[in-house]
């Protein structure tokens, strides 16, 4: 292994032991968002060998069932995904993955771009399902991990205009160096409906498209009351299990309101799309810790500080 990112998934994990029906009842290897150097292949692997420079997709279907038939695996009930209980992660110095699953890095893609391939494949199947393309108007709530790259993906979607909230002034400046249009910063007290209005007078209509990253309540009201008549709003942030929303309103206006689990047939697109220099993720890297300071680096997450924090896990080579 040589880069794994840290999510907010592995920080609840360490910190709850769980989230919602996943449940840890023994000690779990954490990170799922990572990419390393072959070192050993089984002997019906002839797609790569040892010294090539691979991306790890994490979530790996047990049986073909419907899902899988269907390409749709990420919805199987038996995938393994790193990092999620009872399956290990990929948070150590040396990982076994089905080959199936470890894409090669081309020579001007790093690690820890591909390590990113991760999260940015949140963004893909996000916009994917959300049917971003040229010309789109999109609002994102929540200028994190997630929102960033979703963002950067539907910039690179075609995506005209693009809109995003935050509570926090500092992430909403990355934002914009990512290429968001407008940034609105918006505070805890604020009305759902105040905010929809404030939408759409910066954007001069409402938005066709929301991708809600928080899964905050009162965020979810804003993305419903926000997106125009017939438009789709993705619900991409997990937060309560029952969530209050105006369902009225957004069905009488035909909003679609569509879920995201993970995402599946992304790291190729990914791939291409970092190699092309369609997209840039390398600025989400604000922090790197070598894996002997783990602990350091999970309270640097933990603490909300930076964006992306990366852990470093070949002694001998610390580079990005």
């Amino acid at each position: 292994m040589h880069s794994v990112g840290i999510c907010g998934s592995d920080v609840h994990y360490w910190q709850h032991g769980q989230i919602g029906d996943f449940v840890l009842k023994k000690p779990m290897v954490l990170g799922h968002e990572a990419a390393g150097r072959v070192v050993k292949v089984g002997s019906a692997v002839s797609h790569l060998k040892p010294g090539d420079r691979v991306a790890i997709e994490p979530g790996v279907p047990r049986d073909m069932d419907e899902f899988f038939k269907r390409g749709q695996y990420n919805l199987s009930p038996t995938i393994f995904f790193c990092a999620t209980p009872p399956d290990h992660g990929n948070l150590c110095r040396y990982y076994t993955h089905n080959a199936n699953f470890c894409y090669k890095l081309p020579d001007n893609v790093t690690f820890e771009e591909g390590a990113l391939i991760e999260p940015l494949s949140v963004g893909i199947h996000a916009c994917r399902r959300a049917g971003v393309t040229l010309g789109s108007t999109v609002l994102i709530c929540g200028a994190g991990p997630i929102g960033l790259v979703s963002l950067i993906v539907a910039k690179a979607m075609g995506a005209s205009k693009v809109i995003i909230t935050d509570l926090f002034a500092e992430r909403l400046g990355v934002a914009k160096e990512l290429g968001a249009d407008f940034q609105l910063t918006v505070k805890k007290d604020d009305g759902a409906q105040q905010l929809a209005k404030k939408v759409e007078e910066i954007l001069g209509a409402q938005p066709q498209i929301t991708i809600e990253c928080t899964g905050v309540e009162s965020c979810i009201q804003t993305a419903l009351y926000a997106t125009c008549s017939g438009g789709v709003v993705m619900l991409v942030g997990l937060g309560a299990a029952m969530t209050t929303v105006p369902l009225v309103n957004a069905a009488v206006r035909e909003v679609d309101i569509r879920g995201v689990f993970r995402y599946c047939n992304t790291w190729p697109m990914a791939i291409a799309m970092l190699s092309s220099g369609k997209v840039n993720v390398k600025p989400l890297v604000t922090h790197r810790f070598p894996l002997e300071q783990a602990v350091q680096a999970f309270e640097t997450t933990h603490q909300g500080l930076g964006i992306k924090v990366m852990l470093k896990c070949d002694k001998n080579d610390q580079n990005p």
